[in-house]
């Protein structure tokens, strides 16, 4: 059964989704130390989700359709934000090489700024907080301890910080491909219309 588990979770982790957009970017704005930031963000982001559905608060949410709906229609607009944001920076010729506000930023600002990005993209996913409550219980054992939960848990947010790690550390390799400013028109803009679709799948399914 764990292997199982272990396949579909790395399948879920590797699809690129709205967290790959955002460690992306800050790969991209800040090099790979922005870009592992982000992933630690989000890391967090997922074990805050495996420890509120650990601890059942996750099963009021289900059995609160407003407040559910409500936490999806944060997420798409936080989405919607990130993607109004990259649009900017496409609009105002921003998305060139060491031209953004992270760049211009200190080492700490710019990892704090990555991390919080990386852990409000998760936080208000409502996917993640779905996967927890739904896809995780359903491969515990009737006769398993809290441990098996939570080695399940804990395989999920290690698999999703490596890839999310490897994003971040392939990325900053290629930057010197894309140091192009059309480049990075293009990227931003990519980036712009992935988050955006994103907030608009979100947005309508807490309508």
């Amino acid at each position: 059964m764990f292997s199982t588990y272990f396949a579909l979770t790395a399948a879920l982790v590797i699809t690129p989704g709205a967290t790959t957009a955002v460690i992306v970017r800050n790969a991209l704005a800040g090099g790979w130390r922005s870009g592992v930031w982000a992933a630690i963000g989000a890391a967090a982001g997922n074990s805050t989700h495996a420890a509120v559905a650990g601890l059942g608060l996750a099963v009021v949410l289900t059995r609160s359709p407003r407040l559910f709906a409500a936490i999806q229609l944060a997420g798409g607009l936080y989405l919607a934000w990130l993607a109004i944001q990259s649009l900017r920076r496409v609009i105002s010729h921003r998305a060139l090489p060491a031209s953004s506000a992270i760049l211009a930023s200190s080492d700490p600002i710019r990892a704090h700024h990555a991390w919080r990005e990386g852990l409000s993209v998760n936080l208000l996913n409502p996917s993640i907080a779905t996967f927890y409550l739904a896809v995780v219980p359903s491969f515990v054992p009737a006769s398993a301890d809290t441990g098996y939960y939570v080695g399940l848990a804990a395989t999920h947010v290690g698999l999703a910080f490596a890839v999310h790690t490897a994003w971040a550390v392939s990325l900053d390799r290629l930057r010197h491909v894309l140091a192009s400013p059309r480049a990075r028109v293009i990227l931003e803009g990519t980036t712009a219309v992935t988050l955006g679709l994103l907030a608009v799948r979100v947005i309508l399914a807490a309508a």
